[in-house]
């Protein structure tokens, strides 16, 4: 291709809400190179999501919203975003096409293969092939997604192991076409100015300086196994002496059965913002400064049945926290294991809450664990390198469309 030439990037994503997907592709709209011009469209939240246009903001992106583009399917509604998707590609004149998620990857790709985009590539930044459905809408997920590698220059899997399943485990398409872009962040807030930033959530919450904090963040839905995480604090706060508050920041639709799981564990808990006072188990909502939060706790959690790259886990190595994890997807990726964080597997209650247990009950543990953090995600999941890492597989898709 002429060296010369502005690439022009389209990345279309399933909704503007608060996540790591939101952080990636605004992140790579941002900081791609100046020969790369790059645009982002998508659908609107959900009313349960945070919305991440303070992201785009800070960055100074304006992303194009498809308002018909929405999780649930619809045929009437994804035939609009579908048709506006396409308008969008005849006038921008992408040479790429990269679609990030289940709906966006679906419309997007059988758009640009309409328009005879020269490159397409999808990311897969988690995937629905377990966990998430009943057998049949699996296999018909499968199917669809098998469909759709076809269509596809290249996938973009964000770790090894995920790349695995995908060719190997799920046979979605060749390890061949499969490239791996891990995430990459803007860690350096979470390493910076800890001291002011764990004052501040923890007089904001209640927190006296003995208590210890566990927090859990993300979306409060069936995938992330918050009453798997419940079950755990339950048996914690039956063994322990010490002082130990629990935090869930995040929202979503699982909300109300989570506080009911509380009571039938007999955990007090509180939403905080309706009822800003101290409980076994607050429920925070979903909280913008998240490296604020995480300076605010002691031990980090994740309980989910399925992942990509957890966030949430990057982060809190970055804010040097210990951390006890269900062993799914991209996890073993992320962490060191029994260095950085304790892997369990998600049926393994007992082992989650002892791994808990012993966090709590062993200061020097966490101090000795946490500090291993930091060194182990800066290099592996900075902005430049993933900025580098994209660019490259770029330009060689493109060179190998001539």
């Amino acid at each position: 291709m002429n060296p010369n030439k502005k690439i022009k990037v389209l990345h279309i994503v399933n909704r503007f809400n608060l996540g790591g997907l939101t952080f990636i592709t605004a992140y790579l709209t941002r900081f791609m190179p100046n020969n790369f011009e790059s645009l982002i469209i998508g659908g609107e939240k959900d009313d349960s999501e945070e919305s991440c246009n303070y992201i785009f903001n800070q960055l100074g992106i304006k992303p194009i919203v498809i308002p018909e583009m929405k999780r649930s399917i619809n045929i009437n509604n994804d035939k609009i975003a579908y048709q506006k998707i396409v308008k969008i590609i005849k006038e921008f004149k992408p040479d790429v096409v990269h679609t990030h998620a289940s709906k966006a990857g679906s419309l997007g790709r059988i758009a640009a293969s309409k328009c005879k985009v020269p490159v397409i590539v999808h990311t897969f930044h988690g995937h629905v092939f377990h966990s998430y459905f009943n057998k049949p809408k699996t296999l018909l997920i499968k199917t669809i997604e098998k469909y759709l590698a076809r269509k596809s220059t290249a996938i973009i899997a964000i770790s090894d192991i995920q790349k695995k399943e995908l060719s190997s485990e799920f046979k979605i398409c060749k390890a061949s076409k499969i490239h791996v872009v891990p995430y990459g962040f803007d860690l350096t807030k979470f390493s910076e100015n800890q001291s002011e930033k764990r004052i501040s959530f923890r007089k904001n919450y209640l927190l006296d300086d003995d208590e210890i904090a566990i927090g859990i963040i993300g979306r409060l839905v069936p995938i992330k196994n918050h009453v798997f995480f419940l079950d755990a604090i339950s048996s914690v706060l039956n063994k322990t002496r010490k002082k130990v508050r629990v935090f869930i920041i995040g929202d979503g639709e699982e909300r109300n059965n989570l506080i009911a799981k509380c009571q039938l564990l007999n955990l007090d808990c509180v939403e905080f913002i309706k009822s800003p006072k101290k409980s076994d188990v607050t429920f925070t909502s979903w909280i913008k400064d998240v490296d604020i939060a995480i300076a605010g706790l002691d031990i980090i959690a994740l309980t989910s049945l399925n992942e990509g790259t957890p966030v949430s886990l990057i982060e809190a190595q970055a804010a040097n926290k210990p951390i006890v994890t269900t062993n799914v997807g991209g996890v073993e990726n992320v962490i060191v294991k029994n260095q950085t964080a304790f892997v369990l597997e998600i049926n393994d209650t007992n082992g989650f809450s002892n791994a808990l247990l012993n966090l709590v009950e062993n200061e020097n543990l966490r101090i000795d664990m946490g500090k291993k953090g930091w060194e182990n995600v800066n290099q592996k999941f900075n902005i430049t390198r993933m900025i580098n890492d994209m660019q490259n597989v770029y330009v060689s898709l493109l060179n190998n469309t001539k």
